[in-house]
């Protein structure tokens, strides 16, 4: 039997590999996130920046495992096979959790979703426990609060709540202040603001360090701590005396000081974020595997009866443990994609300019958006005239000065790490619990709301972004409360049979995971960040044309899928099709809205002499495209009416003829695909020819259609619904004519 308890201690070992990596996937925003957005420096440097900071802080951490050991549990009153059924059933939810959040590019916390997995565990054995009747030596009945810790929970709770709240409040107000201190002209190297403004960044950062990035290291013994604590005043004159004259001597060799300041915050957070909460992502299988030694050397044979008292002490991780940690989490850093998509949300949702939005409206963010618009209406009109012109002239962003391709500039990057740190030393020394996921992501959204980066044509979006990230951290908790108790249960009672399933689904899910090909519209996403980046005009205008094929050639695919579909499904009569069709054709106008937002912004960047002439063409196009989707809805929607109600499908005398017309309909489709797709020798010209043959052959058969309702009495319904195709289908060709005439004009 002991051989199932060395698989299951590899497998959380193995695990604790995949955690850490999708562990630093999700965190990467934490410290990389403004750097990244300012652009400070290439991408390579700042993760390698990053990747020091993360390695140095790893390999400092004294690995303290209290959280896993007996942070949610009280151990003593729980036996070897259920601590090892918890600590299985965490590993399992927490990478299908974590890596569900990354992969569509949601940061959420590894410590909310750690210590809700360990509560919900103990919780579910807890509740068998009592259920049972477990009692003392003495025979007292153990209750369920005698079982669980519940004051580490709590104060994950409190953290949520405190973290996002406060957070963005201060970030909106700090930002506010340093913008009419600096506004957006760029601030002279050897100004006394700037220098003044570098040391106190500097002064906090180090501050930060000492309070958070190092309180976990071997040599920060509690003499030391206490040291800092009584002397807090003295060392932060100290510091910022000192990193005011360095920041003085940088600005006279020329060396940028927001800059350094950014580059000195990430290295801060990367290494406060590896020795914090490495416990988050090695704390369980290394707790497994201290238990299972234990037991072996302990234990009398029977993991059922050996109780894990040991737990209640804490223990020190080795530090092999901890350097291989390490170079885990730096080689994720590295070359980890969801840690780029992560990124990219954050740095998205409080970009400076407008452009694409990652998301859509919501009714909540639309009513947020109403009631602030009125609020600022009212103030503005009680505020002085003189007031309103030098707050606006110093929130006048025509002057700011942004890297290539950046999505804010180098003091709101430098705010942003600054402030973070600041918010979250300051609720370490005051014993209030922070988390750094959520401080970080919150102060962001903050300074962009001040720096107006929340337009009126991209605030809807933006809240709806992060109320949708907010909500994601929420769910997080319940979802690995919930899941961890029910799989928690299951291997219980299920014994190894179910932990052994349990593991081949994880190596499965992982493998599905990390297999995952591009999708289609990748293409064009690839497509629309080059001209993003690109400056030459001419090359803008040769992506976005490959950009507009591409989108319509995608379209084109989903219409001939539609179509064929929703037609079919009225002779066989498959509803699922049909709510499958009406499904994807939502996901399809939703996309065409997003594709259309960036061509938009792309032409933008044009020339107006090339733009003007061309813009109408392309909104012929575009509304082309839109008529081609209402048209599929337009057939989709009453047939799948017709199946749903019951009503006979087409009669058989009639269903070879609607057959050939479907084919012939579905024939142009794909001859119109080929053609954007540059393949084959037919021209527009010719489809546009071919589709008006078709017209006229439909409108025919809708003639012949609605002479048969006067000659026969099939099920009228039926014939309705047959003439209905029919028209559409002629819509549905006349828009695709449309469609090619206003691509032929645009590109011409």
């Amino acid at each position: 039997m002991e051989i199932i308890y060395w698989i299951i201690i590899a497998f959380l070992l193995i695990l604790a590999v995949f955690d850490l990596i999708v562990g630093v996937s999700n965190d990467a925003v934490n410290f990389i996130n403004s750097a990244v957005g300012a652009k400070t420096a290439s991408v390579k440097k700042i993760i390698a920046i990053a990747a020091v900071g993360v390695f140095t802080g790893a390999s400092m951490s004294n690995g303290m495992m209290d959280i896993a050991r007996h942070g949610m549990f009280t151990p003593q009153y729980f036996s070897f096979y259920d601590v090892i059924t918890i600590f299985l059933a965490v590993m399992v939810t927490d990478v299908f959790l974590l890596d569900l959040f990354n992969s569509h590019g949601m940061p959420t916390s590894t410590t909310v979703s750690m210590v809700f997995e360990l509560l919900g565990g103990a919780v579910a054995l807890s509740v068998i426990k009592v259920a049972k009747g477990m009692a003392l030596e003495d025979g007292t009945l153990l209750r369920l609060s005698d079982l669980i810790n519940t004051d580490k929970a709590l104060s994950v709770i409190l953290a949520i709540f405190m973290s996002v709240a406060v957070a963005f409040v201060f970030g909106t107000i700090v930002m506010w202040l340093t913008r009419i201190l600096f506004s957006f002209r760029p601030a002279s190297q050897r100004s006394p603001k700037t220098i003044i403004f570098g040391g106190i960044s500097a002064t906090v950062i180090i501050w930060f360090l000492l309070i958070n990035g190092l309180k976990g290291s071997s040599f920060m013994t509690a003499e030391l701590k206490q040291l800092i604590n009584e002397n807090t005043l003295l060392i932060l004159c100290t510091c910022f005396a000192a990193m005011t004259l360095v920041m003085t001597v940088l600005a006279w060799l020329r060396v940028n000081i927001l800059k350094t300041v950014v580059l000195m915050g990430t290295f801060a957070l990367a290494m406060a974020f590896a020795g914090n909460d490495l416990v988050n992502f090695v704390g369980v299988p290394l707790t497994g595997l201290d238990a299972f030694l234990n037991y072996s050397a302990n234990g009398a044979g029977d993991p059922k009866a050996f109780m894990m008292t040991s737990l209640q002490g804490s223990a020190r991780t080795p530090e092999i443990f901890l350097l291989l940690a390490g170079l885990v989490m730096v080689l994720s850093l590295v070359f980890s994609k969801k840690a780029q998509n992560v990124v990219k949300t954050s740095v998205d949702l409080s970009r400076q300019s407008d452009g694409d939005e990652m998301f859509g409206s919501s009714p909540v963010a639309r009513r947020i958006v109403r009631s602030s618009s009125r609020t600022a209406m009212k103030l503005d009109s009680i505020m002085p005239a003189g007031v309103k012109r030098w707050l606006d002239s110093r929130f006048n962003n025509d002057d700011i000065c942004l890297e290539d391709g950046a999505a804010f500039d180098q003091l709101r990057a430098a705010v942003n790490l600054v402030l973070a740190g600041l918010l979250v030393a300051l609720g370490t020394s005051f014993k209030l619990p922070l988390s750094t996921t959520y401080v970080t992501f919150m102060v962001a959204m903050g300074s962009s709301l001040a720096d107006r980066a929340w337009g009126r044509d991209s605030a809807v979006f933006r809240i709806t972004g992060v109320l949708s990230v907010i909500g994601g951290w929420f769910l997080t908790a319940g979802a690995a409360f919930f899941l961890c108790y029910v799989i928690t249960s299951a291997m219980f009672f299920g014994g190894y049979v179910v932990m052994m399933v349990a593991i081949l689904i994880v190596i499965a899910v992982l493998v599905k995971s990390n297999t995952k090909t591009a999708k289609e519209s990748d293409k064009a996403d690839s497509i629309y960040d080059k001209m993003m980046k690109e400056d030459d005009k001419a090359v803008i205008w040769d992506l976005l044309c490959t950009h507009i094929r591409q989108c319509n050639s995608e379209r084109m695919v989903r219409v001939y899928q539609a179509y064929g579909d929703s037609t079919e499904a009225f002779v066989t009569e498959d509803y699922k099709a049909l709510r499958r069709t009406s499904e994807m054709l939502a996901d399809q106008k939703k996309e065409m809205k997003r594709q259309r937002k960036r061509e938009i912004v792309a032409l933008r960047r044009l020339d107006q002499e090339i733009v003007i002439p061309k813009t109408s063409w392309y909104y012929h196009n575009i509304n082309a495209c839109k008529q081609i989707l209402y048209c599929l809805n337009r057939i989709n929607d009453p047939v799948r009416e017709h199946i749903g109600n019951g009503f006979a499908p087409i009669p058989e005398a009639y269903r070879e003829k609607y057959m050939a017309t479907r084919k012939r309909v579905l024939d142009l489709i794909d001859r119109t695909t080929t053609l954007i797709e540059g393949n084959g020798h037919e021209t527009a010209s010719d489809i546009i020819k071919a589709a008006r043959e078709e017209e006229a052959t439909l409108e025919m058969e809708r003639n012949e259609a609605l002479g048969n309702i006067q000659q026969n009495r099939e099920s009228l319904n039926t014939q309705l619904i047959t003439i209905h195709i029919i028209q559409e289908s002629q819509e549905l060709l006349d828009q695709i004519r449309q469609m090619l005439h206003g691509m032929e004009m645009f590109f011409r």
